[in-house]
């Protein structure tokens, strides 16, 4: 049944990462390490759209992510694997780091793609 419906244009991927990456950012937006890992909610609320960027990334054509090698499309989506499926568990250290430094970059990128 699901193969009757159109696929979604790959830019409303990229809107959805766009969203889901401001989500993460706004959630963590005034908070330290130790308060991030602390809050559940939020811990909790931002891992999911970490995993949602990497979900959209899976959608956006083969041919798009090669003309983009800024973006670590590969990265992103073995982000959401490991996240999804807690591989090894979850290193705080990392997810800060992806939060503080990799998410605004991304972000940016993902801008520029759009248009």
């Amino acid at each position: 049944m699901s193969e009757n419906r159109p696929q979604r244009e790959w830019r409303f991927y990229i809107d959805d990462m766009i969203g889901f990456s401001e989500k993460v950012l706004a959630y963590t937006d005034g908070l330290d390490q130790e308060g991030f890992i602390t809050h559940d909610l939020t811990y909790d609320a931002t891992l999911r759209n970490l995993e949602l960027i990497g979900e959209a990334a899976t959608r956006i054509p083969d041919d798009i992510r090669a003309a983009h090698p800024e973006i670590p499309w590969r990265l992103i989506i073995a982000t959401r694997n490991r996240l999804i499926h807690a591989y090894l568990g979850i290193d705080h250290d990392t997810v800060w780091s992806i939060i503080q430094t990799h998410i605004p970059e991304l972000r940016e990128q993902l801008e520029i793609l759009r248009h």
